[in-house]
């Protein structure tokens, strides 16, 4: 297969993005078995009518119960992070025997989701929103430094370091030269210095992002390894002073170059593995590859819905997240069409497969 180009799909706007994080940040506090069902809005009534046709156990008939009844009430009242609701999505579970639901209405399109798992699915919001990402901004000249780790909207860890640098220096000749060699050796100790901190923060980062006025980000970049390189990203008109509502866009913006590539990757990754006999790509084998655990990547379509694979597609989506199995969800008309997956998924496997 020749190589596929990510169409742009357009951001989610800053306030949504605030909104959606808090609102998975509050979800991912449930530690217990959860229903999580995403839906297009318009789509209620088909979604109850699927909820009553799938046999659960006890309980988790119990929470569908209430989902239902949930459904019919944002039929008339939808609530949403967004101007407009393109899909409401809602968790329900058991406390103390109580079911407990919460929902949310977002203006992204995400895919049609019934599942039952330990903990509530979010995976596809973690994709338009990365909210399971950290991200560490980098914001400095050559006297000081501001870092911050971003978890989501979140900022969960913040450092600050500078040094009393001397702009100039009176005398001429060979004096100046000296100051001006001295001042630059202490900038460079500086930014060790910054470089160390950076790192002791990282940990688990999926970007640095770099910022700030004058020459000092790209001097500073020069000092970083390898590792911090790969990672690290140009901010342009990123400063000390600058508003946190425009970082958060900045921050939103490279977030989406970053999925872009990583979902690249993955599609790079199974053209790679055909040959090898790694790949799977009908449905009823990939079905029978699920239940033996054999899947590592699940690649679906983000508008399997509207197909006549929707029903057992949700089955594999289960399965899938219940054997550990990853899901990538593809939302790019260009590879959708490419890879022609509109009614089928294609599936990376951990071994072959007779």
């Amino acid at each position: 297969m020749s190589r596929v180009k990510i169409q742009e799909h357009s951001e989610i706007s800053s306030a949504e993005w605030l909104s959606v994080n808090q609102f998975l940040y509050e979800v991912k506090q449930i530690d217990s078995a959860c229903i999580s069902v995403y839906y297009p809005y318009g789509k209620g009534q088909e979604t109850i009518s699927l909820l009553q046709k799938t046999k659960r156990k006890e309980s988790f008939e119990k929470i569908e119960l209430k989902i239902e009844k949930r459904i019919m009430e944002l039929k008339k009242s939808p609530s949403s992070a967004g101007k407009f609701v393109k899909t409401l999505c809602i968790f329900g579970w058991i406390i103390n025997g109580k079911v407990i639901t919460k929902e949310i209405g977002t203006s992204k399109k995400l895919p049609y989701i019934y599942m039952a798992s330990k903990r509530p699915y979010i995976k596809p919001f973690r994709d338009i929103l990365k909210t399971n990402y950290d991200v560490l901004l980098v914001t400095l000249d050559q006297k000081s430094a501001r870092i911050q780790k971003f978890h989501g909207s979140q900022i969960v860890q913040e450092d600050r370091l500078k040094i009393d640098l001397r702009a100039r220096h009176r005398k001429g000749g060979q004096s100046q030269k000296r100051f001006l060699r001295a001042r630059q050796i202490k900038i460079h100790v500086f930014f060790k210095k910054v470089v160390n901190r950076v790192k002791k923060m990282d940990s688990n980062s999926k970007l640095i992002l770099l910022g700030g006025i004058g020459p000092a980000k790209k001097e500073f970049y020069g000092e970083l390894d390898s590792e911090l390189v790969k990672k690290c990203r140009f901010v342009e008109n990123l400063s000390f002073s600058t508003p946190i509502s425009d970082v958060h866009k900045k921050i939103i913006r490279h977030l989406y170059q970053h999925r872009r590539k990583y979902v690249v990757g993955i599609i790079e990754k199974y053209e790679n593995l055909v040959k090898e006999g790694l790949t799977a790509k009908r449905n009823n084998v990939i079905y029978k590859a699920l239940e033996i655990g054999a899947v590592d990547t699940l690649i679906v379509s983000a508008d399997y819905h509207t197909n006549s694979q929707f029903k057992k597609i949700m089955k594999m989506l289960e399965i899938a997240k219940n054997t550990s199995a990853d899901i990538e969800f593809v939302a790019s008309p260009k590879i959708i069409k490419k890879l022609e997956i509109h009614d089928s998924v294609l599936a990376i496997l951990r071994y072959r497969i007779k």
